[in-house]
């Protein structure tokens, strides 16, 4: 039976709860941690799961932000992002801000201003989970094949964690 290195499953914990926050996308830190080191598919799952959970408290808890929004709307301009946004929604609707928000403005931010901008929960639902997923694994397939194809053995992870004797 193999046992785990502890530090291992500390990286594999960062890899969720990092992917959990606004702003540090599962399909930016899915390639790094599998170019860091760690495995692909748990860091596939653990960063899609992370990244989901705190976009879907954004669409549950929407009425609330969707207030807030309007009554910040009404004080002053519209910041650069939500302008972005807003183009990218009357261009291309709730798939096109649900495909390229996540790079450009976040897909917490993203998932909020489709809802805020006229997009159902469930569209919303359903395009955000497609794009993380989509997005996330598409680019953990790019980052393996990088790594199979150059070969690297002695990962950053390994010599990190390396203690020196």
């Amino acid at each position: 039976m193999k046992v785990m290195n502890f530090d291992l499953v500390w990286g594999y914990i960062l890899v969720f709860l990092l992917a959990a926050v606004p702003f540090i996308e599962s399909a930016i830190l899915t390639p790094v941690a599998i170019i860091a080191g760690l495995s692909t598919v748990p860091v596939i799952l653990l960063a899609i799961g992370g990244n989901l959970l705190t976009v879907y408290i954004v669409i549950l808890f929407v009425d609330k932000a969707r207030r807030w929004y309007q009554k910040d709307k009404e004080g002053e301009k519209s910041k650069k992002r939500t302008q972005r946004a807003k183009k990218v929604w009357d261009k291309y609707g709730v798939a096109g801000l649900a495909l390229i928000g996540p790079f450009f403005i976040g897909s917490h931010l993203s998932a909020f201003l489709r809802l805020v901008f006229g997009g159902t929960k469930k569209k919303v639902f359903v395009w955000m989970t497609s794009s993380i997923v989509l997005w996330s694994v598409g680019l953990a397939i790019l980052a393996q094949f990088g790594v199979t194809l150059l070969n690297i053995e002695h990962t950053f992870l390994d010599r990190f964690f390396q203690t020196s004797h």
